[in-house]
């Protein structure tokens, strides 16, 4: 690890709990993992906490535990929103990140209403490849941003294959809105025998949202 901080800004990831809660920044330093976090309330009465048992799971299955948080009421207590659109922004600190690690899942172990991460990417100029196909994907660029988020699969390395499903799913959905049915059902097929970490929870995702093969 560098005696330097470094700084990951919107970090991509494979998949998430909470439709409003983001991670707008992860900071590296010798010391300590920082997590800089918001979420958005959607709903009169809304409630939020953090409860103490979060940790940052590793993809050897190892986890690094929080140690400590602020701006965020620790479960039980809650931070009561005011209105629906307000936001709460928070920061988890956690150990220094472990050695060579190129993505981690972020997860809440409590009872109810737990919010995880999972396939935070850590890697700078693949955040960046990443963020370019989904600019083309937005633009309605189909047929580029197919061809970017494909070439990123396949210059991918084991070490990056947390963020498998993010790449996996964006070209299934992107051949469905294509019209290209035939090549969405193959990417799916792919995507099952991918090994992909957590693959049954995107394949969840995917088959929630009507796409199953």
């Amino acid at each position: 690890m560098s005696l330097v901080a470094q700084t990951v800004v919107s970090p991509n990831y494979s998949l998430k709990s909470h439709e409003t809660l983001v991670i707008q920044k992860i900071e590296l330093k010798p010391d300590a993992t920082v997590i800089f976090m918001g979420i958005e309330n959607r709903i009169t009465g809304g409630t939020f906490c953090a409860d103490k048992n979060i940790y940052i799971l590793y993809p050897d299955g190892k986890k690094s535990r929080l140690v400590s948080s602020s701006g965020i009421p620790v479960c039980p207590e809650a931070y009561k929103f005011r209105e629906p659109g307000e936001k709460l922004e928070f920061v988890l600190t956690f150990p220094p990140l472990k050695a060579g690690a190129r993505w981690i899942d972020l997860v809440e172990d409590c009872k109810d209403n737990c919010f995880s991460f999972y396939g935070i990417l850590l890697d700078n100029a693949l955040n960046e490849r990443i963020n370019n196909a989904f600019t083309l994907a937005d633009m309605k660029e189909y047929s580029r941003a197919l061809n970017a988020f494909t070439e990123i699969l396949g210059d991918l390395s084991g070490e990056d294959s947390g963020i498998e499903g993010l790449l996996y799913i964006n070209v299934i959905k992107l051949e469905k809105e294509a019209g290209n049915e035939k090549k969405a059902e193959e990417w799916y097929g792919k995507f099952r025998l991918s090994g992909a970490p957590r693959l049954s929870s995107y394949l969840k995702f995917l088959n929630e949202q009507g796409i199953k093969y």
